[in-house]
């Protein structure tokens, strides 16, 4: 039997176009002699609705839109996911399903098992976990249809039950009582670079487990926060992969269950950095395409995390899309300047250079008599922040840009920076990159030739907010900060066992410290591009008033 894998970009909510090219797939799958074409979970209305699933209207939509795109199943027959409703007394309203449509109609349905309720996802919120498992029979052989189920790859869930016992909850072992011939996977997998291998590892770990092979089809595409990287597979029976789609675009393949005739395609492995690349360009692009936005501006500084961010942006937007401001104080350095203006000529992007020394010297002047004789301090260097970021609001506001903000994730962590001031944006894309990546990211920038100046990349990170201030005064080496907070934030690793892997007792306690009372601020910023597998934000809920134990 040959079968069309479609890893296709979807936009939650738009039926029309989503639904255009489901149709267009099935079409052209029909022209190459696909029998079965099989599409992403909950394709038809895009991952993750959140509670656009509890309005009647947007549910009639997704049936609506299943029924037309049933209508082109003549000949041919297609797994598509999307909401179905629990027609049960009890439970949730909804199954998070895989319609199997085939002559014009739905043939049956099979839904989701194991709900996610971990770091974004909060699948049983909205939806009521499957306790049927039916195969479907098409051309002789029976299929296992699995809704990303068999992907709980996140540490957590392996930290809890060990994988072993993993499977055990799978209900993949509950399919293959039934002897399927083939397990067929619809899955909305968001990316994540340090967690891609171990996805892929559990997918050719079942196919061996079960001497069965499996078909994956992954979407890509960003919705908002979330990042998905695609990479759809077909894996045989010994956990070998015969076919692996593109990373980060949309894809199309056919497949042969006899295997006879399937060409090994095998995308090439890539670095870190350059998966963090292709996601971040990526999650910019789709951000303004869904929402409808075209134009960027931000603050261009001089320093690494301003121009990594516009680097990306001109990637993912075009030079004639961005206006940049360069907003120099009197601590701003010469080479600091420079090197904006090096960057913004190098990309060909519109900056325009608004000194801000004045408006300083307005507000310290209106403050005077309430400040009185106080000594200057952080108060005076953060409303130079947000003079800044008034600034670039104004430029936001009269020609409609959406303000990328340009904080690093290290430093949203402990609280480095000012709201309402360089935490202004409608899109944060730098917030989950640890400081260290951002360095990794500009020398991939300019792997073939000097995008971002090179004095941009050696010079020592400051905030010029104050007479030769460095980052380096209030917070440790990026190189062990970094570390610290990946073993607290991504790996949930306590203080203690921060302190035995070899770190220093005060420097742990103080950076962790740092990052608990920083909760309000975190609270506060703009959406961020998640990348990693714990991102401030959604996936990361923390009490603002909780006192914690160190």
């Amino acid at each position: 039997m040959k079968i069309a894998l479609a890893q296709l970009n979807y936009h939650i909510g738009n039926f029309e176009a989503n639904r255009e090219q489901i149709i267009q797939c099935i079409e052209n799958s029909k022209v190459q002699g696909a029998d079965l074409v099989v599409f992403s979970e909950l394709a038809v209305c895009g991952y993750y609705p959140n509670d656009l699933l509890e309005r009647r209207e947007f549910i009639d939509r997704c049936t609506e839109s299943v029924n037309r795109i049933a209508e082109h199943c003549l000949g041919i027959a297609a797994l598509v996911g999307a909401p179905s409703i629990n027609h049960s007394p009890n439970g949730k309203m909804l199954f998070n399903s895989a319609y199997f449509l085939k002559n014009g109609a739905i043939e049956s349905i099979h839904s989701k098992t194991l709900l996610p309720t971990y770091d974004v996802f909060d699948e049983y919120r909205h939806f009521e976990p499957n306790r049927d498992f039916n195969l479907i029979e098409l051309n002789g052989l029976k299929l296992a249809v699995t809704i990303c189920e068999d992907l709980w790859y996140n540490q957590p869930v392996f930290s809890a039950f060990g994988r072993e016992n993993l499977y055990s909850l799978c209900p993949v072992a509950e399919y293959c009582k039934q002897h399927p011939d083939l397990i067929i996977n619809l899955s909305a997998s968001p990316f994540s670079y340090n967690q891609a291998k171990l996805r892929k590892d559990i997918l050719l770990d079942n196919a061996k487990k079960y001497s069965i092979p499996i078909i994956y089809v992954n979407q890509v595409g960003a919705q908002t926060e979330l990042i998905f990287d695609g990479g759809s597979l077909f894996v045989d029976e010994k956990g070998k992969i015969v076919r692996e789609m593109a990373y980060f675009s949309p894809d199309f393949t056919i497949i042969d269950t006899n295997q006879r005739g399937n060409k090994q395609i095998v995308q090439a492995d890539t670095e870190t950095v350059a998966k963090i690349y292709e996601a971040l360009v990526l999650g910019i692009r789709d951000y303004f395409q869904k929402t409808g936005f075209k134009t960027a501006t931000l603050g261009l500084s001089g320093g690494i995390d301003s121009a990594v961010t516009l680097a990306l942006a001109e990637k993912a937007l075009g030079a004639q899309n961005i206006h940049v401001l360069l907003m120099p104080s009197k601590f701003s350095s010469g080479h600091s300047i420079d090197d904006a203006v090096k960057l913004a000529d190098n990309l060909g992007v519109k900056y325009d250079i608004l000194k801000i020394h004045p408006i300083v010297d307005a507000f310290d002047q209106t403050l005077e008599p309430v400040f009185m004789d106080r000594a200057n301090d952080l108060a005076e260097e953060n409303i130079q922040a947000r003079i800044r970021g008034t600034l670039l609001m104004g430029l936001s506001n009269k020609f409609g840009h959406i303000l990328l903000n340009t904080s690093n994730k290290s430093e949203s962590a402990v609280g480095y920076g000012t709201l309402y001031g360089d935490m202004n944006g409608g899109l944060s894309v730098l917030g989950d990159v640890y400081k260290s990546d951002v360095f990794e990211l500009a020398r991939y920038i300019n792997r073939h030739k000097e995008v971002i100046p090179l004095n941009t990349i050696l010079k020592p990170p400051s905030a010029e907010l104050r007479p030769d201030q460095k980052d380096s005064d209030s917070l440790p080496d990026y190189a062990i900060l970094d570390k610290i907070l990946f073993d607290y934030i991504e790996l949930a690793k306590s203080p203690a066992q921060i302190v035995a892997a070899g770190f220093d007792e005060a420097i742990v306690r103080k950076t962790i410290l740092l990052v608990n009372r920083n909760e309000y601020k975190r609270f506060q910023t703009p959406p961020i591009l998640r990348v990693s597998s714990k991102a401030f934000g959604f996936g990361r809920k923390m009490p603002l008033v909780a006192k914690y134990a160190l």
